[in-house]
């Protein structure tokens, strides 16, 4: 809910737990110290700042601080003196640093997402609760060799940066399990052009209602000569995961499977020079088998409450979920955001991977494909250990993969071929 200075300085938001303005502020209204016995989140995203004031730790609740798309030049020190803050997003600012002392001790999600920083530091390593790292759309030429340390980070975005390589360091990590790394210079030496596609002319197509909008871009129902289909038209901007591009290229690359959306074609006209795909409809009976992380479980998806899974269900969207992402790996794509609220399934198990926005390429058959696949190995694990928590039924073997997915070891996790055999002749 968005609240305005006129509310906040009448003394009407007394209690709030969570403060929104967007209003043109250069300067850090003061009174939201009012707010400093109650107030969890703030929110200044979409205004002029550029500093916070120096006793920000007087708001002894805060545990969460958005200031994207304001004109910070460097993540405030500031920060890292409120002891309760465990999530910092300044998305889209001007920042070029990022000071060892802005880090405050529990953070555990930082979104750094289109600015300008060439290299972070080290004590970044000693963040030891660290979960979720966005880093896409800078400047990066490296990453500091401590990040290793944390030992608990399970989502990392470094799109659209410069790094020269990948650090091998990273396919170690025993809880990174969702990787997005497309638009540097060491993936596009190694990914081959997506295979020819049809053009399909915007002036063929008949837009009908939005079936659904998401971070890179919006899909409607269409008709192309008469027949339904779906139009996937990209924002053309950085989102958190990467750059539309890429998303387009991995569909493309993706091909036909039964559990993936099929592409028909590429509209390479659009009144707007936006990139645009023409993709199958799918069935109107399929829906979303969960909706996206909350601020508060931060990596983990959320599903209602009343959710339950009878075996065969279970069974059927592990299956096709993993041949799913088995053709893939094979293809030298890595899905990298491989998350039940991207996968749409129709209620008896028929499932469906979609929303490639956080998709790399990568040449197949080299030891960095096999350090990929065992980290994608690790979402789907996640994936299986939320089916099986809702599940009415006590299914071992589908346990015992569960926790050989999610080793910590990931030499020791299976490939995609092996979990499909599993499961394979676990379900006959």
């Amino acid at each position: 809910m968005m609240h305005t200075l006129e509310q906040l300085r009448a003394g009407q938001l007394a209690g709030v737990t969570r403060l929104q303005l967007r209003a043109g502020l250069t300067e850090f209204p003061r009174e939201i110290f009012d707010l400093a016995d109650s107030l969890e989140i703030l929110d200044l995203s979409g205004n002029a700042l550029s500093r916070l004031p120096d006793d920000l730790p007087r708001l002894k609740h805060l545990r969460i601080i958005f200031c994207s798309d304001n004109q910070f030049t460097e993540l405030p020190e500031v920060l890292g003196k409120c002891a309760a803050l465990t999530m910092i997003g300044f998305r889209a600012n001007q920042i070029t640093s990022v000071p060892a002392a802005a880090l405050p001790g529990g953070l555990r999600w930082l979104v750094l997402t289109d600015n300008r920083l060439e290299q972070l530091p080290e004590e970044l390593g000693q963040c030891a609760d660290l979960q979720k790292l966005m880093l896409s759309g800078n400047r990066l030429r490296a990453l500091p060799e401590e990040l290793a340390n944390c030992g608990k980070l399970e989502l990392l975005r470094i799109a659209a940066n410069n790094l020269p390589q990948l650090p091998q360091w990273l396919l170690a990590m025993p809880r990174l399990s969702w990787l997005a790394f497309a638009g540097n210079p060491f993936s596009a030496a190694h990914t081959a052009a997506p295979p020819p596609v049809t053009n399909i002319s915007w002036h063929e197509l008949s837009l009908q209602e939005k079936l659904g909008e998401g971070a890179s871009g919006i899909i409607h129902r269409a008709s192309l000569n008469g027949a339904p289909v779906a139009v996937k038209v990209f924002k053309g901007a950085m989102t958190s995961d990467g750059l539309p591009e890429h998303e387009m290229a991995a569909c493309i690359g993706a091909g036909k499977h039964p559990n993936l959306i099929p592409v028909l074609g590429i509209i390479p006209d659009h009144p707007e020079e936006l990139p645009a795909l023409v993709m199958q409809l799918v069935d109107s009976s399929l829906r979303n088998l969960a909706g996206p992380p909350s601020l508060q479980s931060c990596t983990r998806d959320i599903y209602a409450e009343d959710t339950c899974f009878s075996a065969d269900v279970v069974f059927n969207i592990a299956l096709g979920i993993a041949s799913a992402a088995e053709r893939l790996h094979a293809q030298g794509i890595m899905h990298g955001d491989l998350y039940a609220h991207n996968i749409l399934y129709c209620g008896k198990g028929n499932a469906v991977l979609g929303d490639f926005g956080a998709a790399s390429l990568f040449e197949p058959g080299t030891p960095l494909s096999s350090g990929l696949q065992q980290l994608e190995v690790r979402a789907f694990g996640c994936l299986l250990e939320e089916l099986l928590e809702r599940c009415d039924a006590n299914l071992s073997q589908l346990e015992q993969l569960k926790r050989d997915c999610l080793s910590p070891s990931p030499l020791a996790r299976p490939a995609f071929a092996e979990v499909v055999a599993r499961l394979s002749s676990s379900a006959t």
